[in-house]
């Protein structure tokens, strides 16, 4: 069951409204972050190891989700698994790179719809519900990840 509070009310109706529309893409390829300014989100999700778990698990459950397990039917996993552990872990603040595509590149012609990407939200939320990340743990990253919408979803 999706909890509900302010803050994730914000970041639901900020992805919903599109306000995280700037793009981001670079010049080249590669996603345009800037890693956190400290290690703290890193930490809390247990560093490597624990985006690893987070990531695998969120794995599972988009592909028990019916809503969108359609739109990663011919995703190479084992590369997006990997490059979602590198962008968790650039994002979170940890000694990592991230070696993929800008985030407009991998979505582009895949019309992702805001209802497409509200069911991932929910799914990382669940994820990190199975993981045991903490709440605000949850809410960090959540924030992190919204910029991206605007890259993501189809206009």
């Amino acid at each position: 069951m999706l909890r509900t509070t302010p803050l994730l009310m914000v970041l639901i109706l900020a992805l919903i409204t599109g306000c995280a529309s700037t793009s981001h893409e670079p010049p080249a390829p590669g996603l345009a972050i800037t890693p956190a300014a400290d290690d703290t989100l890193y930490r809390a999700l247990g560093q490597r190891e624990g985006i690893q778990s987070l990531i695998r698990s969120f794995l599972y459950v988009i592909a028990d989700d019916p809503r969108i397990v359609d739109q990663f039917a011919e995703a190479p996993i084992d590369r997006l698994e990997e490059k979602l552990n590198e962008m968790v872990c650039v994002i979170a603040g940890g000694p990592c790179h991230y070696s993929g595509d800008s985030m407009r590149r991998v979505h582009r012609g895949k019309h992702i719809s805001n209802a497409d990407f509200n069911a991932l939200v929910e799914d990382l939320i669940k994820a990190m519900d199975r993981e045991g990340i903490p709440f605000t743990v949850q809410n960090t990253l959540l924030a992190r990840l919204a910029v991206f919408h605007g890259d993501i979803v189809h206009r």
